[in-house]
């Protein structure tokens, strides 16, 4: 693992965990959306994010759904 430099604060440290965690949710569901739209299926997207087709339908389902994302029937 590389060398990371941490903030000496622990409050800054996890701090910039948490806006990380948040900004990688982001770039995922972004990510998982345009996939859909360009007509990936679920075990393709999985396989890219290296999870199971289980898990990232139930991550991203009802969002996709509410966003108006046509989905791949099987």
């Amino acid at each position: 693992m590389p060398d990371v430099t941490v903030p000496r604060d622990p409050a800054d440290a996890l701090a910039a965990v948490a806006a990380l965690r948040r900004l990688a949710d982001q770039l995922e569901d972004a990510a998982v959306e345009q996939a859909m739209r360009a007509g990936w299926g679920w075990p393709q997207v999985a396989e890219a994010l290296g999870v199971t087709r289980q898990a990232v339908h139930k991550k991203h389902i009802k969002r996709l759904i509410a966003a108006g994302v046509e989905l791949r029937r099987r």
